[in-house]
């Protein structure tokens, strides 16, 4: 097992996190003044990337510690505002190891989609026999020019497979759906030429006429599943995490949120990454409800002292082209990760999806959703009160009190907090600052 030792790493300064991440090999000298710049990226990258650009809009950050997948421990980057992703997915990955448990992923299909559309057959029951019929020679045809490069690497196109759709005003609409492996790309510019490319041949083929020709985000055929298990657990915090899984299964408006929550985590690291979050987004939730009911994506389970955390879904990224090349904190981001496949990105954003969860239902189950996420609000509440740094420490810990006696926090609480440090500071004796007593 590849030990990563990063105990304590959320308790030492920004220098001394450089310094022992340098030491582990993780990030060199070099990365250490990209993270240390304040304008860290040329201007005429950001030209490059978007239409109207003004700059940039800088977001944190970080790491998850303790992740350990698959029997190696991997460090993951995380690019996300939300005060708490970090800290929970960090914190449940220290429990996931110490309870003995550990967190399996695996990449089980690898290939994107895409669909040629024919808005209304003639003949439904010809036009599936043609696709079928061909299918074989369209592949090879596709492998042979378009996707010859995507071929020659072990992947290309796989499949031709025809569905028929009936429409609101009783018609059929024919769709051709193309299966294609983009090896380490995301594959959307190849998979749309694939599409345009065939549907002429297809139309001949048919005599039917195509429409839209484009990629879609529902990736069914490019799943992974990934398996989180506990030993050791207290029994009544298994089963509330188990009731608490059937209620996100049961019910979309919980499950709504309960994927959020998973999303939280799996966002984070394909923005670092500079991967489409939106496309896996859409794809995720729409894979939810391929039984006709929007449900949970995980699903959690307690037996004799085992709690059982799993969840398949379809994550399409890659590790090569676009923002993920070019992007300077990208590159920085594999790097951290030691990752330079896509099977192991998808093993690495699945994992951290189901660790988060297992956070979020810990924490709903136990201490509440508001004690345990306001906790980690109050820095940001009390840097909103305007606090200095000397002031911060007694305006934190005086917001942990009220909020242990109220369950609730504000920012006029913090605001009223810091005057009333700053009052104490003024009226303070020789004897130095008191702590600031509750109400």
């Amino acid at each position: 097992m590849d030990e990563i030792d990063l105990k304590g790493f959320s308790k030492l300064s920004r220098k001394e996190r450089f310094q022992k991440l340098t030491q582990l090999g993780l990030i060199s000298k070099e990365d250490v003044k990209l993270l240390l710049k304040s304008n860290f990226l040329d201007k005429d990258l950001a030209e490059d990337f978007i239409e109207n650009s003004l700059g940039y809009f800088p977001m944190p950050f970080g790491i998850v510690t303790h992740m350990n997948i698959n029997s190696k421990d991997v460090v993951v980057p995380m690019a996300v505002e939300e005060t708490s992703i970090i800290a929970a997915a960090s914190k449940t990955a220290k429990w996931v190891k110490s309870s003995g448990g550990y967190i399996r992923a695996n990449r089980i299909s690898k290939e994107g989609l895409g669909q040629i559309q024919f808005p209304v057959l003639t003949n439904a029951e010809t036009f599936v026999g043609i696709v079928n019929s061909n299918s074989a020679q369209w592949v090879e045809l596709c492998n042979d020019s378009v996707s010859n490069t995507l071929f020659k690497r072990g992947g290309g196109v796989k499949n031709f497979s025809p569905r028929v759709l009936k429409r609101e005003d009783g018609k059929l609409m024919g769709v051709v759906h193309v299966t294609v492996d983009t090896c380490e790309a995301m594959g959307a510019n190849i998979i749309n030429q694939v599409c345009e490319f065939m549907r002429a041949v297809i139309e001949e083929a048919t005599a039917e006429t195509g429409s839209l020709c484009i990629l879609s985000n529902l990736v069914d055929t490019n799943l992974t599943k990934v398996e989180v298990v506990l030993e050791n657990i207290e029994k009544t915090l298994g089963e509330k995490i188990e009731e608490a899984s059937i209620f996100a299964e049961t019910d979309p408006y919980r499950a709504a949120t309960n994927n959020k929550g998973i999303m939280n985590a799996i966002d984070s690291v394909l923005i670092a990454t500079g991967n489409d979050w939106r496309a896996v987004e859409a794809g995720v939730h729409s894979f939810t409800n391929k039984d006709g009911k929007y449900t949970s994506l995980s699903k959690w389970r307690y037996k004799e002292g085992k709690l059982k955390g799993e969840m398949t879904l379809p994550i399409s990224v890659g590790t090569v082209g676009g923002v993920t090349r070019l992007h300077p904190f990208a590159q920085l981001s594999m790097k951290i990760m030691g990752t330079d496949t896509v099977d192991k990105l998808c093993e690495v954003c699945a994992s951290v999806g189901l660790v988060q969860n297992l956070g979020a239902l810990r924490a709903l189950t136990t201490v509440g959703i508001i004690e345990g996420h306001m906790k980690l609000h109050i820095k940001n509440l009390t840097l909103s009160a305007g606090a200095k740094e000397t002031e911060a420490p007694l305006v934190q810990k005086k917001l942990e009190e009220i909020l242990k006696l109220t369950k609730r926090i504000s920012l006029s609480q913090a605001i009223e907090a810091l005057s009333e440090v700053r009052l104490r500071i003024k009226e303070g004796s020789s004897g130095g600052v008191k702590d600031v007593p509750s109400k």
